[in-house]
């Protein structure tokens, strides 16, 4: 899953990707590179950031969106949102996904429309809101509460009728440097729920603390390494910016897995 942020305030590469133009070309190239799904978002969901407006979030996904699903119609499009509106106009516009950093906490009703347009749904664990998520964060313990989160937010949205689900725990949502190491370490009890599990470690700040502070544009082995563990955890998507690296390793990763 290629990252695509219309955004100007994203904390990897914010401004890149707000003209349409530029967006196709990314996406072009992300394509080639081995992206089979680009995740399109319009709010960015740092630590820190503020919220936009429902129509500001529209005006800068949806012409990016009808472009790229018209350029490149063997793509999968995904729409990263928490606001039921941005999620009803993306699936008319040619989304197939709906990846929900809320976690169906914000907007429930997107549980319906995702069934209503057959689409496939990613529940994500976040704590918090983006400006405040990273103040405190507390749990009781991480992985069981996230066990219990995504059980009951599974069975929620299949009582409303939605068939294929995602699950993403969410890496730097409302999480301390501990909670993202021990998740990550126990990614295997995740991928034991019966649903694909989704990674999006990509150049986050836990990688540069390990790193002695790397700045984002410097954090490309780290994140390779965190998601070819993840891969060997059974994680089965990685949301990532650098595509390329991500495709070679998963390219590896299968070669090796085929002669078990």
């Amino acid at each position: 899953m290629g990252i695509i942020n219309a955004t100007p305030d994203s904390f990897s590469d914010g401004g890149k990707y707000i003209h349409v133009e530029r967006a196709l070309d990314r996406i072009h190239i992300m394509r080639r590179d081995g992206a089979s799904i680009i995740d399109i978002g319009g709010e960015s969901t740092r630590p820190g950031s503020d919220p936009v407006s429902e129509q500001e979030e529209i005006d800068r996904v949806i012409p990016v969106l009808e472009k790229a699903a018209q350029t490149f119609p063997d793509l999968i499009y995904s729409i990263d949102t928490t606001k039921f509106k941005v999620a009803e106009e993306a699936l008319k516009t040619g989304a197939g996904i709906i990846n929900d950093v809320s976690g169906l906490q914000k907007s429930p009703a997107m549980a319906e429309l995702a069934a209503e347009h057959d689409a496939v749904y990613v529940i994500m664990h976040s704590q918090g809101d983006p400006k405040t998520m990273q103040d405190a964060p507390k749990y009781d313990d991480v992985v069981e509460d996230l066990l219990q989160f995504f059980e009951n937010k599974i069975a929620f949205a299949q009582s409303k009728g939605v068939q294929n689900i995602i699950i993403d725990p969410g890496i730097g949502f409302g999480k301390t440097q501990e909670h993202n190491l021990k998740l990550l370490a126990h990614l295997d009890k995740f991928t034991k729920i019966g649903v694909p599990v989704l990674i999006g470690a990509s150049r986050k700040s836990m990688i540069g603390k390990i790193l002695d502070e790397r700045p984002a544009d410097d954090r490309l082995i780290g994140t390779v390494s965190i998601h070819y563990d993840a891969l060997m955890k059974g994680v089965k998507i990685l949301r990532v910016h650098d595509v390329k690296e991500a495709s070679d390793s998963l390219r590896i990763f299968q070669a090796i897995q085929s002669q078990r």
